[in-house]
This record gives structure tokens, sequence and C-alpha cells, in this order.
């Protein structure tokens, strides 16, 4: 990091600059221990046998993520839909989930399908539906320098790609305020 600072022209050793590298590292390593945590973990001890095969959507969970590509923050919004066959998951796990997916490096598509394959491996639902809205720094602050734009990414499994219906309802609740 000594050497990014002198290659940009600035001087390591000036006040401001001198605990910058190790604040640098705890700041990544903070940002990426989503690698040190295996998503069933986080949601093993929080299923439930449960009679309800209703949707279940967990919408607008916030969060931030590093891009691979340039590690440089995109931060959104995640909606995710699951329909139970028996078993349901604590609320707050689908959160953490996430949570897990976006500390690491990462670009949106993945974080998207990660979360909803993680979540149809736990709970075996008749299916799952997650959606990714977020913007990207890499765009905004670099190359283009385009401000504003979101991308969205969707991840639909079993019914929610299979039945025009229920992906139709998910994306409803999704979009109602």
């Amino acid at each position: 990091m000594e050497s990014l600072l002198v290659e940009l022209g600035e001087d390591p050793g000036r006040q401001g600059l001198k605990a910058t590298p190790d604040r640098v590292a705890r700041a990544l390593r903070e940002l990426t221990n989503g690698y040190g945590v295996r998503p069933e973990e986080v949601i093993a001890d929080a299923i439930f046998d449960q009679d309800y095969d209703e949707m279940v959507v967990v919408k607008d969970i916030n969060f931030y993520s590093l891009c691979e590509h340039h590690m440089l923050p995109f931060f959104g919004q995640v909606h995710v839909g699951y329909l139970p066959k028996g078993r349901v998951v604590g609320l707050s796990k689908i959160p953490r989930l996430v949570e897990v997916f976006s500390h690491r490096l990462q670009i949106q598509e993945q974080l998207t399908k990660q979360v909803a394959e993680a979540l149809n491996e736990a709970l075996a639902p008749r299916g799952v539906g997650v959606v990714v809205e977020a913007r990207h720094l890499c765009m905004e602050m670099r190359g283009v320098e385009t401000h504003g734009g979101h991308m969205m990414t969707s991840c639909m499994l079993g019914t929610f790609r299979r039945d025009p219906r229920t992906r139709a309802e998910f994306l409803d609740l999704v979009r109602r305020t």
C-alpha cells in the first residue's frame, strides 16, 4: 500500500497517511469477511418445520459489496421470496445470507444467483426468487462516469421460474411500497 501511495505522488510518511496502509488492510478484511463463513452454517440452526405453503418475501435488504473487477463498491437492495414446502427459515437469516455473499469480491449477477441457490439448497422449497438492484461506483466514478443508473438482476428457481403467475406475484410484492 505504501508503494501505491508513492506511485500516486503521495508521501506515505505524512501525518494523514502514516496509518493508512493498516486502516486499508483492516477495512478490506472487514469488507470481505464473507469468505470465512459457510452459508449453510448461517441458516442451519434456524430452519423450522412448518405447515405453511404461501409465499414468504423479505424485501429491501440493504447490502454493499466490492466489485471483483475494480474493488470499488456496489450497493443497493435485495428482495428474496420463497414458497415453503414444509420448512421455513428464521426471518433474520435471509439478510444474513445476503451479507455473507455480499462480503466477498463479487459481481451482482453472481451475488443474485448465490443467494437464490443457497436458500434453495437449505430449504428445498417449491421455488425461490431473488431480485437485486444496485448502484455501481465502478461505473459512476470511473470509465463511463454515468451517475444514478441502477442495475437489476434476478434469479428465479423452481415454481418462480416455471409458473408466470408465481413470478408475477413475487415481482408485484417486490414493487409495492
